[in-house]
């Protein structure tokens, strides 16, 4: 089985130093990188499962550089800060990261969120030959879903989603009609009890829209229950 490989992406060397040495410990080899750029030029040149990105860098911002993973890249990213705001935290999130961390931090939740956030990505984008299994396979309102390779298509036009974004789908679309609120899709997706779940799912649910051009189409996918949640509709 190939080694999984995490790119640290911070100007903080002791930081990077830290992180490097819990993920190592777990089992893990470590690329590091000073700023964006030099992590950018990393992701290009080796095969890279994660990213942790510190979001306050001198030159291109943890943010940006995040955006730019985006645009070719679902693997899970990680972003670290020392504002610990809620401002940063969708901020982080709308530019297309799957978790969040703040500065500073206990390495053990660090290394529990990497191995959350690998095994979602890894269930989801297996590297063995797949066999189609139609029971994991939902079909509704023009939308298709497999689980078992990941591929999400519209009207027979493919959509690519993050490990998140295709959770959040599959959970709605798996439970036609049923409504989920926010702390119960961010219960299910993430695992976990935050109390800033509505404003996360919230920016996952527009990022998720916008991939699926939902301001396009009048009869949309995702409806939208004010006051109470989300839900798919059979």
């Amino acid at each position: 089985m190939a080694e999984t490989s995490i790119l640290v992406v911070d100007d903080e060397q002791e930081i990077a130093d830290l992180v490097e040495i819990y993920l190592v410990s777990d089992g893990y080899k470590v690329f590091k990188a000073t700023n964006a750029q030099e992590g950018l030029e990393i992701l290009e040149k080796e095969d890279i499962q994660m990213a942790i990105l510190d979001i306050m860098m001198p030159g291109m911002s943890g943010l940006e550089m995040c955006k730019k993973i985006r645009e070719v890249n679902n693997i899970p990213i990680i972003m670290l800060s020392a504002k610990s705001t809620d401002l940063d935290k969708i901020l982080g999130l709308g530019t297309g990261a799957d978790d969040y961390v703040a500065k500073p931090f206990n390495p053990l939740e660090l290394s529990a969120r990497v191995k959350s956030q690998l095994r979602r990505y890894t269930q989801l984008n297996p590297n063995s030959s797949i066999h189609e299994n139609a029971k994991n396979e939902i079909s509704l309102r023009g939308l298709t879903i497999n689980k078992d390779n990941h591929k999400v298509t519209i009207y027979d036009e493919e959509v690519k989603l993050t490990p998140i974004e295709f959770d959040i789908l599959y959970l709605l679309a798996s439970n036609p009609g049923k409504v989920f609120s926010t702390d119960e899709i961010f219960e299910k997706v993430w695992n976990e009890k935050v109390y800033e779940a509505n404003n996360t799912v919230m920016v996952h649910i527009r990022r998720l829209r916008g991939k699926m051009k939902e301001d396009e189409r009048q009869d949309k996918i995702i409806t939208t229950v004010w006051g109470v949640g989300y839900k798919i509709e059979k």
